[in-house]
């Protein structure tokens, strides 16, 4: 296998692929721009020391980001040169591995993704399974066991230098606040190779799931499994907690797992409703977390706070990158009547974007009458004492800078784009 990892044409693939993702730069502060001229000059020396089993990669660069609960995750970023020899491993792992994956595991595996898991969640909800065991494990990438991993991949891996490389990536200390920090445990997120290493170990889960003819599903570390009644839940419950503990030896966050209805259950920023309209009473549908529209909202507010010094081409094409991306995740639930009341009050954010824009009384008052209003209102509305706001929902501004005009400077509807 090592031959394979180390082929030309899959060390290409794997700069490609690195390079594409772009990313921060390690512990050595260099950034994918200079991977190829790193490469280049030491190329041939890391090889040799991979196939010779002496490769030693370079410690990873611990950084912690805010979640939305206001606790922190810690991300390790490896180097950029190690990103791609873990990369380059991930490709000759994964095929290997993808064909024992069940079929309800969801989390980044090639033609599967979060809405497919999310659709068939609630599949099974509409299906009478209306009691979920909902389990969430303990900070997971840290928890994973090294000899736990490297066991189940050595029942199918048995070249000595692939299995010793990956050793030694899992094993590589973390620079955190400039201290270095031994790691006996733990697969750092960050890292090309970890979501391909949860599904190894987790798929262990799964295929017991599956030999019990459990209704589930699995995205990466987050799973839930569907019953018909609160006491197969706690038994289905109790099991799991002792097949991950004295097997797996992962812990379980005790507080936010447990057996949940859909009406206090979410998944991957969704959650469930009882449905009311004709044909479908008695079954539930999907709806977006309130923390999520909150959060949506926020950007939008950023993106149209009216002091970024940003062209307004530009500002549009910034909202509608943040708008597809969202839209396109959480189309399969039921978003049009709220899209429709946040598109609104974005469109007075932009009005008034370009209010504030325009700055000077008489450039305000040339602005209007360009716009189709007459001299004398101009006169009065450039000499307003209200404030922006108050005037971006006015009738002055609503009536002359149209949704039309928006449309004009590439401005895209949130409610068009959810019907496309």
């Amino acid at each position: 296998m090592i031959k394979q990892l180390i082929s030309k044409e899959n060390l290409n693939a794997a700069y490609l692929q690195v390079y594409r993702n772009k990313g921060a730069g390690g512990v050595d502060g260099k950034s994918v721009q200079t991977l190829k001229s790193t490469l280049q000059a030491n190329g041939k020396r890391y090889i040799e020391q991979i196939e010779c089993g002496v490769y030693q990669p370079s410690p990873i660069l611990g950084v912690e980001i805010p979640k939305s609960n206001g606790k922190t995750r810690l991300l390790g970023i490896p180097t950029a040169t190690d990103r791609v020899f873990q990369q380059a491993l991930h490709q000759v792992l994964q095929p290997i591995f993808e064909v024992d994956l069940q079929e309800h595991s969801y989390g980044f595996r090639p033609q599967r993704n979060a809405s497919q898991a999310i659709a068939q969640s609630l599949r099974y909800i509409n299906s009478a399974y209306r009691h979920i065991v909902d389990i969430d494990l303990k900070s997971f990438f840290d928890e994973v066991e090294h000899y736990v991993l490297l066991e189940l991949i050595y029942r199918k891996v048995k070249c000595k230098q692939t299995l010793k490389l990956l050793r030694s990536f899992l094993r590589v200390p973390i620079l955190i606040n400039g201290k270095l920090q031994k790691r006996r445990k733990g697969v750092p997120q960050g890292s090309p190779l970890s979501p391909l290493l949860s599904n190894i170990l987790l798929n262990e889960l799964d295929k017991l799931l599956e030999s019990r003819n459990l209704r589930y599903v699995r995205y990466a570390d987050d799973f839930s499994v569907y019953v018909k009644s609160k006491k197969a839940a706690k038994r289905v419950g109790n099991n799991l907690y002792l097949y991950l503990k004295q097997k797996l030896r992962l812990p379980i966050n005790r507080e936010k797992s447990g057996i949940r209805r859909p009406l206090t259950f979410s998944l991957l920023g969704h959650s469930f409703v009882a449905s009311y309209k004709k044909g479908l009473k008695g079954k539930y549908q999907l709806v977006v977390e309130k923390s999520k529209w909150k959060t949506f909202k926020a950007k939008l507010k950023m993106l149209t706070k009216k002091t970024i010094p940003v062209e307004f081409n530009e500002r549009i094409h910034r909202i509608n990158l943040l708008v597809r991306g969202w839209i396109n995740y959480y189309k399969q639930a039921s978003i049009q009547a709220k899209l429709k009341k946040l598109e609104e009050w974005l469109r007075n954010r932009l009005r008034y974007c370009i209010w504030h824009h325009w700055k000077k009384p008489e450039r305000k008052r040339k602005n209007l009458i360009r716009l189709g209003v007459n001299q004398g209102q101009a006169y009065a509305w450039s000499r307003t004492r209200m404030g922006g706001w108050a005037v971006a929902q006015s009738p002055i501004l609503g009536t002359t800078i149209t949704i039309e005009r928006l449309k004009k400077r590439g401005y895209i509807g949130l409610v068009e784009y959810y019907k496309r």
